[in-house]
């Protein structure tokens, strides 16, 4: 379950980012963990989500069995039906197994006109460490 404070700029455009380096989830196939780099960012409506809330939401997904991509929308949808930001975009750069990285990205919309919304700066593959 996720918590909510009250936004405290809610007259501001700006956006929040976290970062999760070390999300686990399993592969339902092999059982096996997979393990992504998250970026999720959005720019608030009248709550913020509170960040230790996100961290073990984001940790309930450690004995998930879902591929990336599932997980990755997954957990953009379900927060961003949640959260009710004025936009919200996610993106899970996942490590490789089997020699094939592969990065997910899902986003609410357009950007509203003025957010300013900076790269992911997740390196592609084999900057990545």
């Amino acid at each position: 379950m996720l918590d909510y404070v009250p936004n405290p700029r809610p007259d501001a455009l700006y956006t929040i980012r976290f970062s999760a380096p070390e999300f686990t989830s399993l592969c339902p196939v092999t059982g096996a963990p997979d393990f992504a780099h998250l970026v999720i960012d959005y720019a608030p409506g009248d709550t913020i989500v509170e960040s230790k809330s996100l961290k073990l939401f984001l940790g309930s997904f450690r004995n998930h069995n879902g591929f990336h991509e599932d997980v990755t929308v997954g957990i953009g949808q379900r927060l961003f039906a949640e959260m009710r930001p004025r936009w919200f975009r996610i993106g899970g750069y996942w490590y490789p197994r089997g020699g094939i990285p592969i990065d997910v990205f899902w986003q609410s919309g357009v950007a509203p006109e003025g957010l300013w919304v900076p790269d992911q700066g997740v390196a592609n593959y084999r900057g990545r460490g």
